[in-house]
């Protein structure tokens, strides 16, 4: 046989990946306790919260510490949220295969009843899914969700503007009750005007009357802003004007609908009302929802302004937001502004302040703004002198590159010049001289936004730019309060960089404690990703650990038919699998399945014990215990968790935390991001067993493809 004697003590790499999960076992739940991150050789700290941080972080110079990381940056980067619950899983799962192998279970046959039991359980499950049209008939009135308060001093722009508080105002002068903001906003409405929903929205454009950014920004905007029913058509025959979109990013079309990509933008006109919807998937952290939500709003007014946007159905695009952080600055600095906001350098805000007020004409280059830049395409050869394309070759040669390019932006009068990649710091200094503001370290998605609505190409060297390149229509502002004409944050300043129509978000986040920053930023990103994949999917899970404690039930339901009659065809056994694992299987099942059950178990005390519900693990056990055996006596685990869902939440955490996870009365997960961090978990364990199998037993290639080695398993 192909299977050779086990040495359980020899199972480092299961022992490695379950240490190394018990590190993030504070970040499960929706009460967190962070963590400091120390920098050993520049002694500065971190505080954080997320998994990623944390793994980033650590010293994971092993084979398995680097498989983690990579299976958990693979689930960040694809869906944004579950590495909280991918880690704890991996590392309870790792714990559950160790016991099995305690017990001399083959491992094949770990390998083989945990997935089909992770199968059967996610097929359990579905019955627990809600669609998102529903989640409004679900959920108790919005009545009793409390009004977000505008702040004594709220930011805005430099230049005469309207706020929400001033209308308050004159509301209340006038012997009208102040305006306050909609509870909730259904989408039929979105799809007709944008919404005012709190301070935290202030849109820029023709959309919404209350917010004038400049004072001749919608008065000559309209008639300066290129038409982009007119707009030139791309090139598309060149490497360097034909740039083909990251899927990832809608394209619009002048004369065609904004057409999302798979997983990218989402439609709402299959839901009802995005603020029950938010708060339901904000897990207790509201700020940050509140703040998703809000840019929802603003991306979908300004979507509204352009040419046939009103009658086009509008579709989340993630990609088009982004963050720009105010260390020190106080939480009531944040705020979401449509455009592009950045912190430059006092410089480079001197040279804004002098022109704010006018329209600016832009350049968008793809790729660094320094002499030595070659594109990824080019191949220099070392005994090849690149010269400029011109008669004048000597003169050209002679020229220093700034001169060159200091000489194209002034041919065009252009202003404003947002770069991908880094920046020459004489032509810096050189342009700044002359009121010509470069930005550099700019996204992608940044300069696509630009292009959209200036009318302007996205290039990949100064020298390229040409009357068709240059767009045009930006109106620049910087940040500023009350008392402070221009604030400074570090020794930067605020800067944000908008144009009517443009698609594009910024989410300003601030908070006294620089250490926080970056747990702030993460987790509002956590709180995005959740509404965006709601949206995507069109369901949601009943949250609050129901679906835990369904798999958890189930999985016992299996184990004691298991030990009635033997089945082994409930879980989609091979028929063609040998006498011997067969045999095994029917031996082995229900104590894999009560170690994989194990893992819910330990997961949801895992979660009632951060949120402070019950003082140790033992009594917390206890309450899950106490509800299984309820369940069992239950026509059903599925019937049990519906009729009784209030009394697990109220059990499973405070009354506090209740009302810091919403006035709505019920919670709810994503599905898809859910599902696949259950099922890379239990993958990465099943890899790291099999690998230390083949090790500990020293299969060779020969063994391994003989007839009796058959059902050994690889992932």
């Amino acid at each position: 046989m192909a299977f050779g004697v086990i040495n359980r003590r020899r199972h480092n790499g299961l022992q490695q990946l379950s240490s190394l999960a018990a590190t993030g076992r504070t970040f499960l739940g929706p009460v967190k306790s962070s963590k400091f991150i120390v920098d050993e050789s520049t002694l500065e700290s971190v505080l954080t919260c997320s998994v990623v941080r944390l793994l980033e972080s650590l010293d994971l110079t092993s084979a398995v510490g680097q498989l983690l990381n990579e299976t958990v940056q693979a689930q960040n980067s694809t869906y944004g949220t579950g590495t909280s619950t991918l880690l704890f899983l991996a590392g309870a799962w790792s714990n559950a295969a160790l016991e099995c192998l305690r017990q001399d279970i083959p491992a094949p046959v770990i390998v083989a009843v945990m997935s089909e039991g992770l199968r059967s359980c996610s097929e359990e499950i579905r019955s627990l899914q809600v669609t998102v049209r529903d989640v409004r008939s679900n959920v108790e009135s919005t009545e009793r969700r409390p009004v977000l308060q505008t702040p004594s001093r709220v930011p805005m722009l430099l230049g005469p503007t309207v706020t929400d508080r001033s209308l308050s105002e004159k509301g209340t002068q006038a012997g009208e009750s102040s305006p306050q903001p909609p509870a909730t906003c259904s989408f039929d409405r979105l799809r007709k005007t944008p919404c005012r929903t709190s301070h935290l929205l202030l849109q820029s454009g023709a959309g919404d009357k209350e917010v004038c950014a400049e004072s001749n920004f919608q008065s000559a905007g309209r008639t300066l802003l290129p038409d982009l029913s007119r707009r030139k058509p791309r090139l598309t025959h060149s490497r360097h004007f034909s740039r083909e979109t990251h899927r990832r990013h809608p394209t619009y079309q002048p004369d065609g609908p904004l057409e999302p990509h798979s997983g990218a933008a989402t439609s709402f006109s299959d839901c009802d009302d995005l603020g029950q919807l938010a708060a339901a998937l904000s897990h207790g952290d509201q700020g940050s929802m509140k703040l998703a939500e809000a840019a929802v709003r603003c991306q979908r007014g300004a979507v509204a302004v352009r040419p046939g946007g009103g009658t086009r159905p509008f579709s989340f695009d993630i990609s088009r937001i982004v963050t720009c952080c105010l260390p020190g600055a106080p939480e009531s600095r944040s705020c979401v502004r449509s455009g592009f906001g950045t912190l430059v350098s006092t410089a480079v805000a001197a040279a804004i302040m002098r022109l704010r007020g006018r329209l600016l004409r832009v350049v968008l280059l793809d790729g660094d703004l320094t002499e030595s830049y070659r594109h990824l395409g080019f191949n220099r050869s070392g005994n090849v002198k690149t010269v400029w394309e011109s008669g004048r070759r000597h003169q050209d040669s002679a020229e220093p590159w700034t001169n060159r390019a200091l000489e194209v932006l002034l041919h065009y009068s252009v202003n404003l010049v947002l770069v991908r990649g880094g920046i020459c710091e004489t032509l810096m200094e050189r342009c700044l001289s002359s009121d010509q503001v470069i930005i550099g370290s700019v996204a992608q998605n940044v300069l696509q936004a630009f292009a959209e609505v200036t009318g302007g190409l996205v290039v990949s060297y100064i020298t390229q730019v040409g009357p068709e390149c240059v767009g045009s229509g930006v109106c620049v502002h910087l940040w500023r309060t009350e008392s402070v004409a221009v604030e400074e944050w570090g020794g930067r300043v605020a800067a944000l960089f908008t144009a009517e129509g443009i698609s594009l978000v910024t989410v300003v986040l601030g908070g006294p404690v620089t250490a926080q920053m970056q747990t702030k930023e993460d987790r509002f990103w956590t709180c995005t990703h959740r509404l965006h994949w709601a949206l995507v999917d069109q369901k949601v899970f009943l949250g609050g650990g129901a679906v835990e404690f369904l798999c958890l039930s189930h999985l016992q339901e299996l184990e004691e038919r298991s030990l009635r009659n033997g089945d082994q065809h409930n879980l989609g056994w091979r028929p063609n699998a040998s006498s011997w694992q067969a045999s095994s299987i029917a031996l082995y099942r229900p104590v894999v399945l009560r170690s994989l059950a194990n893992g819910w178990h330990d997961y949801l005390t895992a979660i009632m014990c951060n949120a402070a519900s019950f003082p140790s693990e033992f009594e917390a056990r206890t309450f899950i215990d106490h509800h299984l055996q309820k369940a069992t006596g239950h026509r059903s685990p599925l019937s049990y968790v519906r009729s009784h869902y209030g009394q697990l939440i109220s059990g499973a955490f405070q009354s506090g935390i209740l009302g810091e996870l919403g006035e709505l009365g019920r919670v709810y997960d994503n599905v898809t991001p859910k599902l696949e961090a259950w099922r890379r978990a239990l993958d990465l364990v099943l890899l790291v067993l099999q690998t230390d199998t083949e090790i500990i037993s020293g299969l060779e290639s020969a063994q391994l493809n003989s007839p009796a080695s058959v059902e050994f398993l690889f992932l």
